[in-house]
């Protein structure tokens, strides 16, 4: 038995190196390529301004942000989440760049995403199988025929249900199995 964490993060911002953090988590379990119903989400207080651009991409405001818990707050059950797991995430240099900065401000014995998870980047899988085509996740959902109407914003638990629905179709050639994408 294998088992998956797909995971999607939401962000201040896309940089990193400009200081930029992790404002929401999503993470759905797969066991045997099922969901077993366990999931992680937050939404976090990233004690800083989110950049408009990203606010338009995901709609999460700094005033929404305000009350939520820190990552600190947060860290020990999320790595317990992913431990052992083998990680599903698209374009997973992004997120993980960003969950190892998270990692590192809340202390050098977290390491990194990959020190505790096996870390499989689906927009590379993706790319191999689909060469010269547009691979984002809306552009899979719909070659994939995974319905993602009901997508209005970005959302880490949303994108990652729509993410376990694109990897089991686009692993097993068959078509999405309902996973539950119509969680917000």
């Amino acid at each position: 038995m294998t088992r998956k964490v797909v995971l999607d993060t939401e962000t201040t911002g896309l940089e990193v190196a400009s200081g930029h953090r992790v404002i929401e988590i999503g993470c759905v379990e797969l066991v045997d390529r099922r969901p077993s119903g366990r999931k992680f989400h937050c939404y976090l207080n990233p004690e800083r301004a989110i950049d408009a651009g990203a606010v338009a991409v995901h709609g999460i405001t700094d005033e929404f942000l305000r009350d939520k818990p820190k990552f600190a707050d947060v860290v020990d059950e999320f790595m317990a989440f992913i431990d052992g797991a083998e990680l599903l995430i698209h374009n997973a240099d992004f997120d993980t760049a960003f969950l190892d900065d998270e990692l590192k401000r809340a202390g050098a014995a977290f390491g990194r995403v990959a020190d505790h998870a096996t870390v499989v980047d689906t927009l590379a899988l993706a790319r191999r199988k689909y060469p010269g085509q547009r691979n984002t996740l809306d552009a899979l959902c719909k070659r994939l025929g995974v319905d993602n109407s009901h997508r209005e914003v970005h959302g880490a638990l949303l994108d990652a249900h729509l993410l376990a629905d694109v990897w089991v179709a686009m692993t097993a050639g068959q078509g999405a199995l309902a996973l539950g994408g119509n969680e917000p």
